[in-house]
């Protein structure tokens, strides 16, 4: 038998015997040993593993271990994931593992029937799989009595959280956790499980609901040993990488229906555009091509997942949709169009691959322009480095402060007045704003107010009142989305911009990698009734773009400069397409200055700073730079008229001055920060000023440098 400190003799008989007899597994992984004691005794506990490294197990034996000691009944456990689809895949797994004691587990998100969602609130499974805007959606909802519902819950499990911790679902995330806990009077067991994180202890922090600051109970960080001590290193197995050079969309599709085949590839890319165009240039090409993204229906991305998972000679075209372990079946291949901006993204995408005992993870980068081509080359550079990104919350989230005051009061028909705050405990969420946060949403009847009780009142009924105030869940941004039907089925989503394409003739759109067309719109019901035709789709979604990180702009210096990643390997293509990229940016890099160069009749000063940095630098200089461009990651354009001087003479002021501006923020930019109509204007504006801006000091350290002037190109 294992000894006690395995892990394995802490858990439940049932769930022991299983692990030997079910799984057939020879004992548990190092993680789900160590971890075993943390979280069996009610511990706080965050999780880190590579992909495929048993953290669910981790979590799960466990939580069953300690819910048949303490006798839980009714929803006990909450599982949170970032993704509806990586829910469905987990339930069967975890339902099983709730079989073996007794227990159950259930799913329930926007996808799942009413129909079914009555059943659920009937049975009450033990463990129920959600995500954090359908567990708000329970807290408001008239027809979830959350209290009687959620009355027994006891810890809450929380998936890929460095997918929430980055970001404002994080806010989002925690505050409703706090509600959570407010209402039933207690503290609840956290665990938290990632596998790419460069600051484990700051995350851990976040975990408890004390992000910037040690948080005041304890926790334990169980690492496995694929990672390195609290610093996970990038690359916990070999792994074969290699990157090409191919030009174009086109050329990619056609070395695509060349390459590996008999095997299953999973292509990941950057777009819902992409995704469609791709699919459907392989399939023109005869290739078994499935397709995966968030603007199809629930329907067709199962039917999609499945079928690649069944297949064996075919290729699933993603967006990020199936990078966060989401099971499609025994991959041979991932392959890259373009890269992805974030090391923590290649980790993920790594780990698809390799879990046959004997392979190795792989990626094949197919890279389309010059600049994917150097970030590609960077994101590999800092991975062979062993870097990751830190995880960070979101400074200032005063517009998630705005969102939790209104769902407070829509939650319980209306809050008290007096001690508010209480409902959030000691989450930083509500800062010193939050108090000017509600004044405003009292005059502007977002709330009401009669006898020191606050509710819901005209102004937001208004603004986010739609479809049962189904706009108030959702903390992330998305343009608005007609539903596309097919006689009775449904396809999936598309955005108004395609719809008023003023092409002649009849629109033709691109979805699930087919092409349809549009024979009715209802514009009230913002539904688009269409029919399959032979080709000729558009696909056109809008989106924010996303800013590249300072260290990674760096990275695509260091790369012209002569860095290359170690333990990788570039096609003779690639290799040309570096010596030329090398020679076309030779006059845009030196090795310890930042470069001013003229470039058709105009001032390029290049700094590989990252979009943030950029558009901070414009605000220090408005003398210098033209306040009209679109800033880039690379570098930022001057006025043509200024001379060299004028030039050193404006960044000197700008490394002097004590107090830096922040960047310019439009009025439509508003659009970006949601619930922004919730927030006084000049606090809109400063959050996002605030966010836009480069908080880490990397650019004042930048601007330190000197400048030298390049070559004039012409």
């Amino acid at each position: 038998m294992k000894d006690v400190t395995s892990g394995f003799e802490l858990l439940h008989p049932s769930v022991q015997h299983h692990i030997v007899n079910t799984l057939r597994w020879p004992g548990l992984r190092p993680l789900q040993a160590e971890a075993a004691q943390p979280v069996s005794a009610g511990q706080d506990a965050l999780l880190l593993a590579p992909t495929a490294g048993g953290k669910t197990e981790a979590a799960i034996f466990p939580l069953l271990t300690r819910m048949a000691a303490e006798n839980w009944a009714g929803v006990s456990v909450l599982y949170l994931c970032p993704l509806k689809a990586l829910l469905n895949n987990l339930e069967p797994r975890v339902a099983e593992y709730c079989a073996w004691t007794g227990r159950s587990a259930a799913v329930w998100h926007g996808d799942v029937e009413t129909s079914r969602r009555r059943v659920i609130q009937l049975e009450r499974p033990d463990v129920l799989l959600t995500t954090p805007e359908s567990l708000e959606a329970m807290l408001v909802s008239e027809h979830v009595d959350a209290a009687t519902f959620l009355g027994g819950l006891q810890a809450v499990v929380i998936d890929e959280i460095h997918s929430f911790a980055g970001d404002d679902r994080g806010w989002h995330l925690l505050a409703v956790v706090a509600r959570l806990e407010h209402m039933l009077h207690r503290p609840l067991q956290r665990i938290g499980m990632s596998a790419t994180v460069g600051n484990p202890v700051q995350l851990s922090w976040w975990l408890l609901g004390s992000p910037g600051r040690a948080p005041r109970r304890p926790l334990a960080v169980v690492v496995s040993p694929g990672l390195s001590g609290l610093a996970p290193v990038a690359v916990p197995v070999p792994a074969e990488v290699t990157v090409d050079f191919v030009g174009s969309m086109d050329n990619a599709a056609t070395l695509l229906s060349q390459l590996y085949r008999g095997e299953k590839r999973l292509v990941f890319v950057d777009s819902r555009r992409r995704a469609e165009e791709l699919s459907a240039a392989l399939r023109s090409r005869d290739v078994i091509t499935y397709i995966s993204h968030s603007s199809l229906s629930a329907e067709q991305r199962r039917e999609s997942e499945a079928a690649f998972a069944e297949g064996r000679d075919c290729v699933i075209v993603s967006t990020s949709t199936l990078e966060l372990g989401i099971d499609v079946g025994d991959l041979d291949r991932v392959i890259q169009i373009d890269s992805p901006r974030t090391v923590s993204s290649l980790l993920q995408r790594l780990g698809r691959t390799g879990r046959r005992t004997g392979s190795v993870r792989n990626c094949l980068f197919l890279c389309l322009t010059d600049e994917s081509f150097l970030l590609a080359l960077s994101v590999l550079l800092r991975w062979s480095q062993g870097w990751v990104e830190l995880v960070e919350p979101p400074i200032l989230p005063r517009h998630i402060a705005a969102q939790q005051i209104l769902a407070a009061a829509l939650a319980s028909h209306g809050f008290a007045l007096a001690g508010w705050r209480a409902h959030w405990g000691e989450l930083p969420l509500m800062d010193d704003s939050s108090e000017e946060i509600l004044a405003y949403l009292l005059s502007n009847e977002f709330l009401e107010s009669d006898s020191g009780v606050a509710f819901i009142g005209p102004q937001a009924e208004r603004h986010f009142g739609r479809r049962h105030f189904l706009e108030l869940l959702a903390t992330f941004t998305a343009a608005p989305q007609f539903t596309v039907v097919s006689g009775r089925r449904e396809i999936g989503s598309v955005g108004v911009e395609v719809l008023l394409d003023d092409t002649d003739g009849p629109r033709v759109l691109l979805l699930a990698g087919r092409s349809w067309k549009v024979t009715h719109l209802d514009w009230k019901r913002r539904r688009c009734y269409v029919a399959e035709v032979a080709g000729g789709g558009k696909a056109k979604w809008s989106a924010f773009p996303e800013s590249l990180s300072f260290d990674l702009a760096r990275g695509m210096r260091d790369v012209v400069l002569g860095g290359l990643p170690t333990g990788i390997s570039l096609t003779r293509r690639a290799m040309d397409k570096l010596i030329e990229v090398r020679a076309d940016l030779s006059g845009a890099v030196d090795p310890a200055r930042l470069v001013l160069q003229r470039i058709k009749g105009e001032w390029r000063l290049w700094t590989w700073a990252g979009m943030g940095a950029n558009r901070t630098l414009a605000a220090w200089v408005p003398e210098l730079a033209d306040q009209s461009q679109k800033v880039s990651d690379l570098g930022l354009r001057l006025h043509g008229g200024l001379t060299v001087d004028e030039i050193q003479r404006g960044l000197a002021r700008a490394r002097s001055q004590e107090k830096k501006p922040l960047p310019t923020v439009p009025l439509d930019a508003l659009r970006g920060l949601k619930f922004s109509a919730a927030l006084p204007n000049d606090l809109a504006r400063q959050t996002l000023a605030n966010r836009m801006a480069d908080v880490n000091g990397a650019l004042s350290t930048l601007l330190m440098r000197s400048v030298t002037c390049a070559e004039q190109t012409p």
